[in-house]
């Protein structure tokens, strides 16, 4: 082979790898932005994944200010804890002399969660996560077990039905204001972002932001 020849085909062979390089820089801002869409995508369909199974809804998922799908709210409601309360109350009347005690024991469930009938939403950012949704609150007590602890009547100062029925219902706003006091809400809020952390594992940071702007990281 002559030199010249030699030196054509390096040129050509130079030319061919420029021309490849220029393309790919060419298109790569292009391919780039569609494997970080589909990036976005892929999370998108995680979270709603993860929530289709803790909560039984699809959210309102926007993937850079574009909705990538609407909110669906078969529940109204997202228990994520519940916790044993135990609370008593004495009721002691007198009337003309006469006294009655009525002294209450109670054992409720309490349950922590989320109001979904208000607002759910997800944006999705390269950067970050944001899911808004109401505060967690207690959602309800359940009556677990009453025991009497007693029951006096006096001589013309009976205790009465309606008397028995205020006692269960102060046993039950007792329930929900020590459940309230103890931060099982706070903690709802916390076990909420530590699920959705597990089942989706985000490279970007997840944030849960409430209806008062605070943010839980």
């Amino acid at each position: 082979m002559s030199w010249p020849l030699a030196f054509t085909l390096i040129a050509l062979l130079i030319a061919v790898v420029v021309l490849i390089v220029f393309l790919r820089l060419e298109t790569w801002p292009a391919r780039t932005a569609r494997q970080s869409t589909a990036e976005l995508e892929r999370l998108g369909k995680d979270l709603r994944a993860a929530f289709l199974d803790v909560a039984h809804l699809q959210p309102r998922i926007t993937i850079n200010n574009r909705v990538y799908m609407e909110q669906t709210t078969p529940v109204s409601e997202l228990v994520v804890l519940s916790r044993r309360i135990e609370v008593e109350h004495e009721l002691v009347h007198t009337w003309v002399g006469s006294s009655k005690r009525v002294k209450l024991h109670g054992t409720f469930v309490a349950k922590a969660g989320f109001d979904l009938q208000q607002n759910l939403s997800i944006d999705i950012r390269p950067d970050e996560i944001i899911v808004q949704l109401p505060h967690a609150q207690i959602l309800g007590v359940e009556q677990d077990q009453v025991d009497v602890l007693a029951f006096e009547n006096g001589l013309w100062n009976r205790i009465s039905g309606q008397d028995l029925q205020a006692e269960l219902s102060m046993l039950a706003q007792l329930a929900s204001e020590k459940a309230a006091e103890s931060g099982l809400p706070a903690e709802a809020e916390r076990m909420l972002q530590q699920q959705l952390g597990e089942r989706i594992h985000p490279s970007q940071p997840l944030h849960l932001v409430f209806k008062d702007e605070k943010k839980l990281e």
